[in-house]
């Protein structure tokens, strides 16, 4: 079993004082790379010395050191986020330069600190993988149906009715895949059929 995934609930900021250098840590919930540039473009501050950022959403990952010596920045910023399990992540960290400089594992330490923190004092969600199914029933199974998927935590998305039944669109937590199969085999006695979308 793969361990739970997390995402941010609400954005989050850090603001730290590192040798005179000021760095803010904005760090945001983003389900695709799109959500995350956006986000970039709206906390990045052109006054600034430098904006660098990090994202993973599932496999795909992007980070960008923004004139900062190569490896510096965005690396650190991406291992602060999969340090903690997270996903579907954008961290954005701008420095205003205070005069000081910090070397190469200064600014490591630095970028990938003031991720880590921010990242460690906000609100997480856990990301529940859900699964889209659909499965016909007789009109008479559907209101006994109706009051186990609340307990399953599955959303319906679309009924559409027929002159002899229902035919539903259910996304659920993968977890109750098998425990839903159960439920419409005892109902229907075998006859309702659990198709995955997909």
């Amino acid at each position: 079993m793969t361990a739970p995934r997390y995402t941010l609930a609400t954005a989050a900021q850090l603001d730290q004082e590192i040798r005179k250098s000021r760095f803010t840590a904005h760090a945001l919930s983003a389900a695709s790379e799109e959500a995350a540039l956006e986000f970039l473009q709206r906390v990045a501050d052109p006054a600034a010395t430098h904006n660098c950022w990090a994202w993973r959403i599932g496999q795909r990952y992007r980070f960008n050191d923004d004139g900062e010596p190569g490896g510096t920045a965005g690396k650190p910023i991406l291992q602060a986020i999969d340090g903690q399990g997270l996903d579907q992540v954008i961290v954005v960290v701008t420095r205003w330069f205070g005069g000081i400089k910090l070397g190469a594992g200064g600014l490591m330490r630095a970028y990938g600190g003031c991720a880590a923190e921010c990242l460690r004092q906000a609100e997480k969600l856990e990301l529940v993988q859900r699964q889209r199914v659909e499965f016909a029933l007789e009109f008479a199974q559907l209101a006994l149906l109706r009051a186990r998927l609340r307990a399953f935590d599955a959303g319906i998305e679309a009924e559409d009715f027929s002159g002899t039944g229902v035919t539903l669109r259910v996304a659920l937590p993968v977890q109750h895949l098998d425990a839903l199969r159960r439920v419409l085999a005892d109902l229907s006695r075998g006859r309702a059929a659990l198709r995955l979308l997909d």
